[in-house]
């Protein structure tokens, strides 16, 4: 009797079943799958996607869903408050800052109050813009500080920043932003300025020229924050309109509201002046969205009741 020679290994369906899964795992290694159903896979920029210039402002519109209670967004490291307009769904304005890194950003909202939670990833791609430059002649002494002026200076920025950090958890704005005051633009938003030769920082508002005394009206429904003279920015005006979106007013000559004080849009706040380092009367216009420094012109091309 012949005796058949052992064999070694699995047997014949295990080495079918054995090199089924070993295809499966070659095929996964090329077209990824997600194995596990139950798990969520998030993709950057899936849920839409935005672009604007340095310095714009960009209109986001989110859908509500279910029991939502709030719509928080972040866009590098910013913090977009939401506010619900309507059967629309969610609406916040998201600022692209005048230095913001040109290239795409993930801008994600977390919609809070849903069940279940729901969060929103969307694409803004920021393109670069082409500020021009301006040369601007001035006293020496408005450039060039001595010790008290410079402490003097520093401590009116940190007073600045304390009150554009605050973010009203209201909105006080409706419908749409109007010019503080007509003229012509004398510095343009975004600016390089070259002071007696010297390189500055880019100029983050708009610069409008009218004679002395002419009446400065608040774009739009707001709260006076604060009422300063600086020493750059001179008689100057904060105004809160909610939400992290304020309006600034400086170089005035007059200041005819106080802080705390409720205004409406057009409403007279001021008057021109050429207070502080200014060459001429002007008023600068100058406004922030969540931290971001923007074009002040662009809130007047939105359109949102």
């Amino acid at each position: 009797m012949r005796h058949q020679p052992a064999e070694h290994g699995p047997p014949p369906r295990l080495r079918v079943d054995l090199m089924a899964v070993t295809a499966v795992i070659l095929l996964a290694s090329v077209f990824p799958v997600n194995l596990v159903p139950s798990a969520v896979q998030e993709v950057p920029g899936i849920d839409g996607q935005f672009s604007g210039k340095q310095g714009d402002i960009l209109l986001v519109t989110v859908p509500a869903h279910g029991r939502t209670a709030e719509a928080v967004g972040e866009f590098l490291g910013r913090r977009i408050p939401f506010f619900l307009n309507g059967s629309s769904g969610y609406v916040g304005l998201l600022g692209l800052d005048m230095q913001d890194p040109p290239g795409s950003h993930e801008l994600t909202v977390q919609l809070n109050g849903a069940d279940p939670r729901h969060k929103l990833s969307y694409n803004v791609l920021v393109l670069k813009e082409q500020f021009p430059a301006q040369h601007l002649t001035l006293p020496k002494d408005q450039v060039d500080l001595d010790d008290k002026a410079l402490a003097r200076a520093k401590a009116e920025q940190e007073q600045a920043r304390e009150v554009l950090a605050h973010v009203s958890t209201d909105r006080f704005w409706h419908g749409s932003f109007i010019e503080p005051v007509q003229g012509q633009i004398t510095g343009a938003f975004g600016s390089v300025r070259v002071i007696n030769g010297q390189a500055r920082s880019p100029h983050n508002g708009e610069d409008i020229a009218a004679p002395l005394g002419t009446e400065v009206v608040a774009i739009n429904d707001g709260v006076v924050r604060l009422t300063a003279d600086h020493f750059f920015a001179g008689h100057g005006i904060f105004l809160d309109h909610g939400l992290g979106l304020y309006s600034m007013y400086f170089h005035l000559s007059e200041i005819v509201v106080r802080e705390g004080q409720r205004v409406t849009r057009g409403q007279v706040i001021g008057k021109v002046g050429a207070s502080g380092r200014a060459s001429g009367p002007h008023l600068h216009w100058g406004v922030r969205v969540n931290g971001a420094r923007v074009n002040p012109y662009s809130l007047l091309r939105l359109r949102v009741e």
